[in-house]
């Protein structure tokens, strides 16, 4: 696997060393002959040349149509000033007549229409280099991405080979907790019943709250029933103390009636405290 990688990486880095370059893959076919590629005599920037970009391969392309525009206008001139010299000291001088011309204008005609067919048979063939040109230029983007990806893959893998031994070492060391050690489904499974007792002991809570609650109610009841019951027994502390001072400077036996009745009172405080289960 390693070998299969560093050749994959090698062939990859040798391809990527070789600069592509639209003009110089067509020297060979242009001049296969020549020793020696002609130097550019233009003056578009030799920069884009060794580095192109799709900003200096438009201006270039631009460049270059100026240019075959400007000789193509030079070389019309050129041949039709040839053409009439030689019309006019030719011996004899050629007389065209018009009958001539009409003719000519006739094969004019045809001869830009398959021109103009030509040109729209250019403009689709262009268009589509164009648009291959993008597609690989993509291409060639996600490769050189991939290619970095792959240069520092070799790392990640021993740096992961490396976590893996380290889990491994440490996963055959006896756990304190023997669940911690347990395999993933049996580890699920644990899992599902701690959530089912957890389940039931939330329930329990709840229903516990709600007995609380209602407790609180029904001891806040009580309360509310204690409260004239304690007025009450203030009240009869209240006549047994002025039924005690009375005793004592009483003597006709009216003061050991009012305090049969005060005990009769607290015995019956006494019965309705054990009755309700409230503390004095």
């Amino acid at each position: 696997m390693a070998q299969s990688y560093e050749t994959v990486l090698n062939t990859v880095s040798q391809l990527q060393n070789q600069e592509l370059s639209i003009i110089r893959l067509s020297e060979p076919i242009a001049a296969p002959n020549a020793p020696d590629a002609p130097k550019r005599t233009s003056d578009v920037s030799a920069d884009a040349l060794e580095n192109p970009s799709p900003a200096s391969l438009a201006a270039d392309l631009g460049h270059y149509k100026e240019l075959f525009s400007k000789l193509r206008f030079s070389y019309l001139e050129q041949v039709t000033k040839e053409k009439f010299l030689r019309a006019i000291v030719g011996d004899p001088p050629q007389i065209v007549e018009h009958q001539e011309n009409l003719e000519l204008e006739a094969q004019l005609v045809t001869v830009k229409a398959d021109l103009k067919v030509q040109k729209a048979d250019v403009a689709a063939m262009v268009e589509e280099l164009e648009a291959r040109g993008r597609e690989l230029s993509h291409r060639y983007e996600n490769v050189s991405l991939q290619t970095t990806q792959l240069a520092i893959l070799p790392a990640e893998i021993t740096s992961l080979h490396d976590a893996l031994a380290s889990l491994r070492a440490r996963e055959t060391k006896p756990h304190v907790n023997p669940s911690l050690s347990l395999p993933l489904p049996a580890t699920l499974s644990l899992l599902a019943s701690r959530q089912v007792e957890l389940d039931a002991i939330n329930e329990e809570l709840e229903a516990l709250e709600r007995t609380s609650q209602a407790k609180q109610r029904e001891l806040d009841g009580l309360h509310r029933e204690l409260g004239p019951i304690e007025a009450e027994k203030a009240g009869m502390v209240r006549e047994a103390k002025e039924a005690r001072r009375r005793k004592e400077g009483d003597v006709t036996g009216f003061g050991n009636d009012l305090e049969l009745r005060g005990r009769w009172y607290m015995a019956v405080e006494t019965g309705l405290r054990e009755m309700l289960g409230v503390d004095a």
